[in-house]
């Protein structure tokens, strides 16, 4: 059995988070994701979610591609991760290629980066829906 895998926040889940968890699966018979907690994504990414860790770890084991999740507390325990779950392949979002986050993982195994979905992101969302919000008073969208 070969397992993948893949380290994220998905907040606000959406089709690009979708098509790069079945990618992911598709490297492989097993997918592990290892989904940031509420305090590492505060601390060491300096941004906080929209959905709390636990409602975030119910959305993606819902998911037919996902195997396991994880909790992701730091970003030093991902070559205990590789290795503790007999990891054969990380894969991460293309924006992530080259980056010594995960570049040294190809000593444990093999690292894979995909191109992300374009024109979709959490903060694409997260800035169009303050574009969209409710004039004062009211519970409906201004034109």
């Amino acid at each position: 059995m070969k397992r993948v895998l893949t380290y994220g926040t998905f907040d606000l889940l959406h089709y690009g988070h979708i098509r790069l968890l079945k990618r992911a699966k598709e490297q492989g018979d097993y997918l592990i994701v290892a989904l940031s907690t509420d305090e590492f994504n505060l601390s060491e990414k300096g941004k906080t979610t929209y959905h709390n860790f636990e409602t975030r770890k119910e959305m993606l084991e819902a998911l037919r591609y996902v195997d396991l999740v994880i909790p992701e507390k730091n970003w030093e325990q991902k070559a205990d991760d590789v290795q503790n779950f007999f990891v054969d392949t990380v894969v991460m979002g293309g924006d992530w290629a080259g980056s010594t986050k995960f570049e040294y993982l190809k000593d444990y195994c093999d690292v894979v980066y995909l191109d992300r979905t374009s024109g979709v992101s959490t903060t694409k969302i997260k800035e169009e829906l303050k574009l969209h919000e409710p004039v004062s008073g009211t519970n409906q969208i201004p034109e």
